[in-house]
């Protein structure tokens, strides 16, 4: 199975890399600058092939890159639209630069929009306009489900559908997938804690997404209760979630071939800690 975490890359990308050798992953995801800051330096070509010959010995893969927080497709606001296509494209520069597989966003924002698919259709135009001319050289887009809060796009698999479907007529050089996040699932009311509600979502995942779509699980139990539309992620086995779940998402034989990445907090080393639960409860509910 692929396990990997969300790595630092303070000291560089080659360190990320190293790091989650370490704790026995083999596969991460990275921010490729600042996830709060417009502004991003181009990758060091040195600790780029560092990170390419760790990623070869150390079997890591896949890679992915999580876009910068600040990124908005949809923004009415014309200043953030321009900066927010601006920033995508680097992130889609420097994850070829990097070799990276995935390249994950969250689709943007409602606010400011009146007619209900609009928003939707400024998003896959933005994405047009920032590959325009890229070559990105088998890397892949995967737009991440939402928890719901405020007026975020993305939180039914049903907009994420119409946002891919909108992203192909507009940007056929952009290779469209999903990244699924089980806390933002349970946040906007699809109740993958119960062994009936994981199956439900599976088989709408299948009939809206497609399952070969999503090679990306992001792993974060949750603190929010089903339907809090509540963004904040929990250790494994410490939020509404919980163990027993986990264990049927990871079994589940549909699933057990994804990337699982946790996003859950670092403190105390929660990662290694929840690494380790994650393949304990591969094991034993298998």
């Amino acid at each position: 199975m692929r396990l990997g975490v969300h790595a630092s890359t303070a000291g560089g990308v080659d360190l990320a890399a190293s790091a989650v050798a370490g704790l026995g992953a083999n596969c991460f995801q990275i921010f490729s600058s600042s996830p709060r800051m417009w502004r991003a330096s181009p990758p060091d070509p040195v600790k780029v092939r560092a990170l390419r010959l760790l990623r070869e010995k150390h079997d890591l893969s896949p890679m992915v890159i999580h876009c910068n927080y600040l990124i908005n497709l949809a923004a009415t606001d014309e200043a953030v639209l321009r900066q927010s296509v601006i920033a995508f494209r680097g992130e889609l520069e420097r994850a070829v630069t990097l070799g990276a597989d995935y390249v994950v966003l969250h689709p943007g924002s409602r606010k400011g929009h009146t007619e209900p698919h609009a928003a939707l259709q400024l998003a896959a135009a933005s994405v047009s306009a920032a590959s325009q001319g890229l070559k990105l050289a088998g890397l892949r887009l995967l737009f991440e489900n939402t928890a719901g809060a405020g007026q975020s796009i993305g939180s039914s698999f049903e907009d994420l559908a119409a946002l891919s479907q909108m992203v192909a007529l507009v940007a056929p050089n952009v290779e469209v997938g999903f990244c699924i996040d089980t806390c933002h699932c349970l946040a906007a009311g699809y109740d993958v804690a119960s062994a009936d509600g994981l199956l439900d979502t599976v088989r709408q995942l299948d009939r809206l997404l497609g399952l070969d779509n999503i090679p990306v699980i992001h792993t974060n139990d949750s603190k929010g209760a089903l339907g809090s539309h509540l963004d904040r992620h929990a250790n494994i086995g410490d939020g509404a979630i919980g163990e027993a779940a986990f264990a049927r998402i990871l079994t589940h034989p549909d699933l057990r071939s994804k990337a699982f990445i946790l996003e859950t907090p670092v403190e105390d080393g929660g990662s290694e800690r929840d690494l380790a639960t994650l393949r304990r409860l591969s094991l034993t509910a298998a």
